[in-house]
């Protein structure tokens, strides 16, 4: 297997122990969950989340973590149950499906040859790729890793089949298992209806969404045409940088939302990391939840598992954004948002991959039609110290992506784990556009290090 022995320089992962977890209890019918149309839009990238541990002790000295983990992990899965499943091809339309067959999920005990505060957290290339993510086992849509370091700490990263669900589906899955982990009561009951996002009768849409959206096949998705090396990079933002990208975006009077102005100081950045020569033209995208908007009721979808994201694009010529100020260009990022935050929009939608079906589909931006660009994924519900299975909070926890080709780059936000404002960025971005954040006289993004973590 691939983590068996996994080395990159400077410290080795070796897998101790493989094994697999089923949920607790019977299945209920249907077997077969069909996934909605606004699943097929997920792209089935991976996605994984990484926890960083420091002197992991459980409360219970009878158990060990892993035990724990793996006897909270079947209850959780027993009310997750299509995350124990199976994601097979329909027989007839080849559609992704999800098998509800209780094959279970994958758990892995490691052990790392350091510590936790040798690890270089900035550079996620390095510390993460090949040794914290289980690959090669397509059979299991949900993967979890622990690993164990020399000062007493763990990593344990958590794998998804986008399939299954967005960021919303699996922040419910974690905040259960926790819940149940620590013997708490439970907060919320996940709701697997997927029917809920079904197209209209007849499907009808604006034909705008031809231009945003396309459909492809997995193959297609395997293999988008990357024209720079992507570089995975960790960084740490200070709250008073963040304060300080609201004020400027609020200048003229119009208060702007600090994603708002994160994204318009973003967008700035990117300007200086472009061809000029080759691209007159730039975007940005972000990733807008539906359940709040597609349902008149909000508690209606609350707990909703499963996908209902759309993404916002906003372009804008290289000339236009180099000369506007911070508070013009988030601007120009709150409109582009307000056209996709509607119940009209996400009906359309459903309808438009209705129309467009059999297949996967994607929005063009990611699959890098239309020149360069930068997607922004906010997650501020995202639970950090929240995810305490019994042996403390986490000093971090964000996304890594295992993806190799994309057509876009990517930024990803979520708080961070001191709950005092200050944010963690879990960014995938060309070269020249990391050297342009770094270099950035204002330093708002600081690489991720071990005294940020306070693991020294």
């Amino acid at each position: 297997m691939a983590l068996e022995n996994a080395r990159n320089g400077d410290y080795a992962v070796n897998i101790i122990r493989k094994s697999v977890v089923k949920a607790i209890g019977p299945i209920p019918e249907p077997r077969i969950l069909t996934l909605s149309n606004l699943d097929l839009l997920s792209g089935r990238f991976p996605v994984t989340y990484f926890y960083v541990y420091h002197k992991a002790k459980h409360n219970d000295s009878s158990a060990s973590i892993v035990d724990e983990l793996k006897n909270s992990l079947a209850i959780c899965l027993s009310h997750f149950y299509p995350f124990a499943g199976r994601i097979i091809p329909n027989p007839e339309t080849n559609e992704p499906e999800i098998l509800c067959d209780n094959t279970g999920a994958l758990f892995l005990v490691a052990q790392a040859s350091i510590s936790l505060n040798q690890l270089d957290f900035y550079n996620l290339n390095k510390c993460v790729e090949g040794k914290l993510v289980p690959i090669h086992h397509e059979e299991f849509p949900v993967q979890v890793q622990l690993t164990n370091y020399e000062c007493g700490g763990i990593i344990i990263t958590f794998t998804f089949d986008h399939a299954l669900g967005d960021a919303s589906s699996f922040t419910k899955f974690l905040l259960m298992w926790s819940e149940i982990a620590r013997k708490k009561p439970l907060s919320f009951s996940p709701d697997h209806r997927r029917y809920l996002l079904r197209a209209r009768y007849p499907p009808i849409y604006n034909r705008s969404f031809d231009e945003s959206f396309i459909s492809c096949s997995l193959h297609d998705i395997l293999h988008i045409s990357t024209p720079n090396t992507l570089l995975k990079r960790l960084y740490y933002i200070d709250a008073s940088n963040i304060d300080w990208l609201q004020k400027l975006a609020s200048l003229d009077g119009t208060k702007r939302t600090k994603i708002e102005a994160f994204s318009a100081y973003i967008w700035k950045i990117m300007v200086k990391a472009i061809d000029k020569g080759q691209n007159k033209k730039c975007k940005m995208g972000w990733l807008v939840d539906g359940r709040t908007r597609i349902c008149n009721t909000e508690k209606v979808m609350e707990n909703y598992i499963g996908n209902a994201l759309s993404i916002a694009v906003g372009e804008a010529s290289v000339n236009e954004i180099e000369q506007a100020s911070i508070a013009n260009v988030a601007n120009n990022v709150h409109n582009a948002i307000s056209k996709v935050t509607s119940a009209d929009h996400f009906l359309d939608l459903i309808d438009w991959i209705e129309c467009n079906k059999p297949g996967l589909m994607l929005a063009k931006i990611v699959l890098g039609q239309g020149g360069p660009a930068v997607v922004v994924s906010s997650g501020r519900r995202f639970p950090v110290a929240e995810v305490d299975f019994g042996f403390g909070s986490p000093v971090v926890g964000t996304v890594y992506s295992t993806i190799q080709k994309l057509g876009v780059g990517y930024i990803n936000q979520r708080p961070g784990a001191k709950g005092d404002g200050s944010w963690t960025i879990s960014a995938i971005l060309w070269p020249e556009m990391i050297e342009a954040l770094e270099s950035d006289s204002e330093q708002v993004f600081q690489p991720m290090t071990s005294h940020h973590l306070k693991l020294l």
